[in-house]
């Protein structure tokens, strides 16, 4: 278990900023709150059967975080999403599906998600052990030139089969094939939910003309907050979103004589300050308020990633987020040494001195 020393070791000078951090713009009062009662609180109340309400509440009671309302998932679709060997020539043990359902396991994850081919593989071995999340559309990398779009790669039928808890999907908000990939979503997560099973969007946002300068606005946190919301819209149970790097999205696109969605100088001067902790507050607000968990994710491997992995949960938990979904920091490595990392994030959602600002 990580002391709030070696916490602030990990957050180095921002150890302070961080962890004292306790003027948010949005007060925790007005969300939901991760708990050991979160499904119940929130999901007794919704238009969610009593089969997805059981499959909500094994994911959020599994594993080292089980039963806090917290949330730590093992995701591994980079094999289709980035090239399998680009993605583990790290690590090459995870070509085997076997080993990325017992790091999982071992790491003591939530879940796991990954693709049809992955978790429909180990299936009767492991669909009892570990809450599998079915990843039903992927970005591949083979088609020439590349493209940013998501496909479908089974049906909702597959993954309850097998006996997942969940399905996951992505949407690139933002991108011209977008809207059809909502389409394609919303009636996929229509029909897991018929089936009895979960739905856990990644909302990314994409397209080149948020990259202003040096700022990428795919990650400031009025554009990913606006594509939370659509997600939950969707009827995402769980939202996954990269942790808002900035802020100013719209105000950019609403520039020399350009037009883009609605802008209120306001909304950023009321709701969003300026602290990655509000920045990522306003993300947990367009989460209905916090009652659709927000999960951030782990990002790319490199050379400090458990001071990076530290950080981001700090910042998630103090903001009245869910948890992390975390792959590459924990598998582009030796098996003990990811192990390692996703026990480290675990233990600052354990730690009772991170406290929620």
């Amino acid at each position: 278990m990580l002391t709030i020393e070696k916490i602030r070791q990990y957050l180095g000078d921002e150890a302070s900023d961080l962890l004292e951090f306790a003027q948010p713009k949005i007060a925790r009062e007005k969300l939901q709150l991760p708990s050991a009662q979160f499904v119940d609180q929130v999901f007794s109340q919704s238009d969610r059967s009593d089969a997805v309400i059981k499959n909500l509440k094994r994911l959020y009671g599994h594993g080292r975080l089980g039963n806090t309302g917290y949330l730590s998932i093992l995701p591994v679709d980079q094999g289709v999403e980035h090239a399998a060997g680009y993605s583990f020539y790290k690590n090459p043990d995870y070509f085997d599906p076997t080993n990325i359902v017992e790091l999982a396991l071992q790491g003591g994850c939530n879940g796991v998600a990954s693709t049809f081919g992955v978790l429909g593989l180990v299936a009767r071995r492991y669909a009892e052990k570990i809450p599998f999340i079915v990843k039903i559309n992927h970005n591949e990398l083979l088609t020439y030139p590349n493209v940013h779009d998501q496909i479908m790669f089974g049906t909702v039928e597959q993954a309850a089969e097998m006996g997942a808890v969940a399905v996951g999907a992505t949407v690139y908000f933002g991108s011209p094939e977008s809207r059809q990939e909502m389409v394609e979503v919303a009636a996929a997560f229509a029909r897991a939910h018929e089936l009895g099973l979960a739905t856990i969007l990644w909302a990314y946002v994409r397209n080149d003309v948020f990259q202003k300068g040096k700022t990428n606005h795919e990650q400031s946190a009025d554009i990913t907050g606006q594509a939370n919301y659509l997600a939950a819209t969707m009827q995402a149970d769980i939202i996954k979103q990269k942790l808002p790097s900035s802020n100013g999205g719209f105000k950019s696109l609403n520039t020399s004589g350009s037009s883009y969605g609605k802008f209120d100088a306001a909304v950023d001067e009321d709701l969003i300050g300026t602290h990655p902790i509000d920045l990522t507050r306003y993300q947990v607000l367009n989460n209905y308020a916090g009652k659709i968990s927000l999960i951030n994710s782990g990002g790319a491997s490199g050379e400090d990633d458990f001071a990076e992995a530290v950080r981001t949960a700090v910042i998630n938990k103090r903001a009245g987020g869910a948890g992390i979904i975390a792959g590459r920091k924990a598998f582009q490595r030796p098996f003990s040494e990811g192990v390692q990392l996703l026990h480290t994030i675990q233990d600052v959602y354990l730690h009772k001195e991170v406290t929620i600002a």
